[in-house]
């Protein structure tokens, strides 16, 4: 029976400019160092452009400015390469700017959520440790790259 086992998940926290993001550990296929993007001058401001994974060209994100905050590349600036979870053919992974190296943490099924405003691509808040954390909408990051025509 399922409902015995305890669920411990490790996830990853990511660090942005101003926020940090929670993901389980298997949504983040690889930390890469931070490469700016090839885009053209016509691209919504969030759409960093393209970046080069494994022969794959990956369209790079800033999360901060898909909620309307300011694109921040700071001295620490890496990307993390997402699992794209929508089942498009076109889209198997998304890039998304961070600050700094994400580190892991254990999660259980009592996560505690925290009632703080959230943008559009956040689907909760929850506490982990001493920091808040928000929990990504990664499926409606990839409508935004579909609905702006990048895939």
């Amino acid at each position: 029976m399922l409902e015995h086992r305890t669920s411990n998940l490790t996830g990853l926290l990511l660090p942005l400019a101003d926020r940090t993001l929670i993901l389980p550990n298997v949504a983040v296929a690889e930390l890469i160092d931070y490469q700016p993007g090839a885009f053209d001058l016509d691209t919504p401001p969030w759409y960093l452009g393209r970046v080069t994974w494994r022969n794959r060209q990956i369209p790079l994100l800033s999360f901060e400015s898909a909620c309307g905050d300011k694109i921040v590349i700071g001295e620490r600036a890496r990307i993390v390469i997402l699992n794209a979870l929508g089942g498009r053919p076109a889209l198997k992974f998304i890039a998304l700017l961070v600050q700094g190296i994400p580190r892991s943490c254990k999660l259980d099924s009592q996560l505690s959520y925290v009632d703080v405003p959230l943008c559009a691509l956040e689907q909760a808040a929850v506490q982990v440790g001493e920091q808040v954390a928000k929990v990504p909408d990664l499926l409606a990051l990839e409508e935004l790259l579909v609905n702006a025509g990048l895939i």
